[in-house]
């Protein structure tokens, strides 16, 4: 019997569709698809415009989210002739990373970064961030393919001016498998969903908040349904959405968070079993 017997299993990632289900059967699952990741595109003639917004402020901070995001940023100032100017403001400029890919990203532009949120979470910036004069700075925070989330709220409640970079941006994908998964969480009907990037979790929490249904799909992972990240970047991103109990390997592969999930379940039903013959 495989230790996914009889469990109803949600990947969002399209990609995977035929690897997931291959395990997941294998383990005596029930696998489900959810495409929950939409296209990516760069807006050029915004990120232009921003880019000269930014080499020509006076930002008291830049906050850089992503390491491919960092690359993207200056490999658009490259092809607008703008990458010397942006390198000399990121030399300059106080800069708060979050997680060792941005920190990585930096130190092969030979810069190191005045603060490093090595927990990988925007909390984490936040909470480095608030050691220092917030009330009238100015921050520059590269986001990662949603205009205002959470940390450009919470530095603005404090008192600081953000000026967002938009290097990249996700179009949310077809809301129906993403309200049918969601609903299927709520009403218990899901055991588990697997996440394999960091826009699956912002799109479907996106929609959850849309339809008012956040709390329910919140309550839903803190209770009867798994959630699983492939990795540690991924966990970060559902834990930013409020999501507590989150589920994932140290080798940042599909294979390794099914089998992860799997003993999770297996050790669930070992507890049951031992409570029900004290009951007993």
């Amino acid at each position: 019997m495989g230790k996914l017997s009889g469990k109803k299993i949600t990947v969002t990632g399209p990609r995977c569709e035929e690897e997931f289900t291959r395990m997941v059967v294998k383990m005596g699952g029930q696998p489900f698809i959810c495409p929950a990741q939409g296209n990516v595109y760069s807006d050029e003639e915004r990120l232009g415009e921003q880019l000269r917004l930014l080499t020509s402020s006076k930002a008291d901070w830049l906050v850089l989210t992503t390491g491919i995001g960092t690359e993207a940023l200056v490999a658009k100032a490259e092809s607008l002739g703008m990458k010397e100017e942006l390198l000399i403001f990121m030399s300059s400029t106080q800069i708060a990373a979050r997680g060792y890919k941005t920190v990585n990203a930096l130190r092969r532009l030979r810069i190191e970064p005045t603060l490093t949120a090595e927990d990988g979470t925007t909390d984490g910036l936040f909470r480095l961030l608030s050691d220092y004069p917030l009330p009238g700075a100015t921050i520059a925070l590269q986001l990662y393919g949603d205009p205002s989330p959470k940390i450009s709220s919470r530095l603005r409640e404090a008192g600081a001016e953000c000026i967002e970079l938009l290097p990249y941006i996700h179009v949310m994908p077809d809301a129906g498998p993403i309200d049918e998964l969601i609903n299927r969480c709520i009403t218990g009907d899901m055991d588990a969903v697997v996440f394999t990037s960091t826009a699956q979790a912002r799109c479907v929490f996106h929609r959850a908040r849309d339809t008012n249904k956040e709390r329910g799909l919140l309550a839903a992972f803190e209770s009867g349904v798994l959630c699983v990240a492939v990795g540690r970047v991924t966990a970060d991103s559902l834990h930013d959405e409020g999501v507590i109990r989150v589920m994932y390997p140290e080798e940042e592969r599909l294979g390794p968070a099914l089998v992860g999930a799997g003993k999770w379940f297996q050790e669930q039903a070992e507890t049951i079993g031992v409570l029900d013959s004290i009951a007993q």
